[in-house]
């Protein structure tokens, strides 16, 4: 199974911006995604990406602010986030099929 590594997560205020990475161990062919979870809450999708790049889909409350990419080259996904408010603070974890990274934590101060 492959392994997932986030990096990139921090404090910001609100309207700063991060970029999340996540590197895969191998090379997989997966949709590779961004889940988020904040405390008190469940799990919820955040963004993912095929293979190709040709089907992204993000969550209503992300869309226009967060963009997601992908380097097959170098078997990483990444996350842009803009705009950020406090409701974006969660950890942030990486998801290629049935494999899942550890999170980064993000979070937004007023």
């Amino acid at each position: 199974q492959v392994q997932l590594k986030e990096s990139g997560g921090g404090l910001v205020q609100t309207g700063g911006y991060l970029r999340l990475s996540c590197a895969a161990s191998e090379r997989t062919y997966s949709n590779l995604g961004w889940f988020r979870q904040a405390p008190g809450k469940e799990r919820e999708f955040v963004a993912s990406i095929s293979w190709g790049g040709l089907y992204i889909r993000y969550a209503d409350s992300v869309k226009g602010r967060f963009t997601i990419s992908r380097d097959n080259a170098k078997n990483t996904v990444s996350l842009q986030m803009n705009s950020l408010t406090p409701e974006d603070t969660a950890v942030y974890v990486c998801n290629a099929g049935p494999s899942w990274g550890q999170g980064t934590q993000v979070t937004v101060s007023a």
